[in-house]
Parts: structure tokens; C-alpha cells; sequence
């Protein structure tokens, strides 16, 4: 087959970080800014909340299905989180790579940590704020959290953000367009590696090298 039968695999990222670091936010604004690129939706057992739909926000699941999932190995990570399932299916993941799409995750160090065991080419990218005192101040600024919750955030976020060496690149979301346009050339970057492009513009290095 031709190059334009078949697509160059996509890209893996694994986009991690404390709660409060504006990663939420950054990763919406870059599939706003960016075409060939889509957020992984996990699978999950909690319940469905109002305005969600499934298979948008979440892929709903019961739970002796979702263990039937895990014990087929159907997932690149799972883990359980306040009594709930939460899972990333890896089928889904090959398929929309085998179609040339970039794909994010954002999932915790602990996940990215199996998916880069099963899937070594995966790309992980680790957003921090700029300071303790700016993540606590957006953690306020949310007005949803109590004093304890925004104490035991603090204290997941110090834990979470001692795996930053963990990761390829590390972003700080001081100024948000600055780490907007870092995320972006990450992921500009990657597209432009020599096996990515010598397959998409093969037949004309051939013609210009003739």
C-alpha cells in the first residue's frame, strides 16, 4: 500500500498534574487550537452525572463489566478512586493512533507510569504551577472546596508533583498562553520527527533527491 493508504501513527501523551494546575483547561484549549489531536475517554463505574453523556464525557460501565474488562486486560491503566472504577481501554487507544490521531491522556503519575510499561513510545508531559501559593490561591479561587479539602489537596499536590522527573517535558502554567503555546509546540515537535515526515513526504524527498 501507499503512504496515503495508510496513515502514520499517531502520538501517545500523557498529560499529568496536580489538582488546581490549570491542566483541565490548557488540554480544552489545545484541541481548540489544534487539529489531529483528541482526549482518551476512559472508561468508568461511577454513576452518570446530569449533563454528561456517555461516551463523551465518560464510556459508563457496571462494575462486574468493568472487572471482566480489567481480567481480559482490555485496559492500558485502571485503578480505583473513592470506591469507583476508573480505566483506559486500549483498543480504543490503538485504533485512533492507527488512524494518524494524536491522542491525550490525563490521568496521575501512577497511571502514565503503566501506560508508558505497556506503550514505551507514549510521551508524558507533567504541568505545574508556578509556586505553592498560586496553586492554593486557584484552589480557593474555585469557591467549592472546604479548608480541609483544599489542606488535603495541598498536601496531594506536593506528593503528585515530586514525579515531575518522571515525565519527557515539564510545562509551569504561570502565564496561561505561554503554556498554552509550550503545549503546543510539544506537540508540533513530535509530528516533525525524521520517520514521521519521511513518511509523509516521502515521494517527494524522492523527487527532490533524484
Amino acid at each position: 500500500m501507499s503512504n496515503n493508504e495508510i496513515q502514520y501513527p499517531g502520538t501517545l501523551f500523557v498529560f499529568a498534574a496536580p489538582s488546581g494546575a490549570g491542566k483541565t483547561s490548557l488540554v480544552k484549549a489545545l484541541l481548540e487550537n489544534m487539529d489531529g489531536i483528541s482526549v482518551s475517554v476512559s472508561h468508568t463505574t461511577r454513576a452518570m452525572r446530569p449533563g454528561e453523556e456517555d461516551g463523551i464525557d465518560y464510556h459508563f460501565v457496571d462494575i462486574p463489566t468493568f472487572e471482566q474488562m480489567a481480567g481480559q486486560d482490555a485496559f492500558l491503566e485502571h485503578a480505583k478512586v473513592f470506591d469507583n472504577y476508573y480505566g483506559t481501554s486500549r483498543t480504543g487507544i490503538e485504533q485512533q493512533l492507527a488512524l494518524g490521531m494524536d491522542v491525550i491522556l490525563e490521568i496521575d503519575w501512577q497511571g502514565a507510569a503503566q501506560v508508558r510499561k505497556l506503550m514505551p513510545e507514549t510521551v508524558g508531559v507533567f504541568i505545574l504551577p508556578p509556586s505553592r501559593e498560586a496553586l492554593e490561591e486557584r484552589l480557593r479561587g474555585r469557591g467549592t472546596d472546604s479548608e480541609e479539602i483544599i489542606a488535603r489537596r495541598m498536601r496531594d499536590a506536593q506528593s503528585e508533583s515530586s514525579h515531575y522527573s518522571e515525565f519527557d517535558y515539564v510545562v509551569i502554567n504561570d502565564d496561561f498562553d505561554t503554556a498554552l503555546a509550550e503545549l503546543q509546540a510539544i506537540v508540533t515537535c513530535r509530528r516533525q520527527r525524521l520517520a514521521a515526515q519521511t513518511w509523509r513526504h516521502g515521494k517527494m524527498l524522492k523527487a527532490l533527491l533524484a
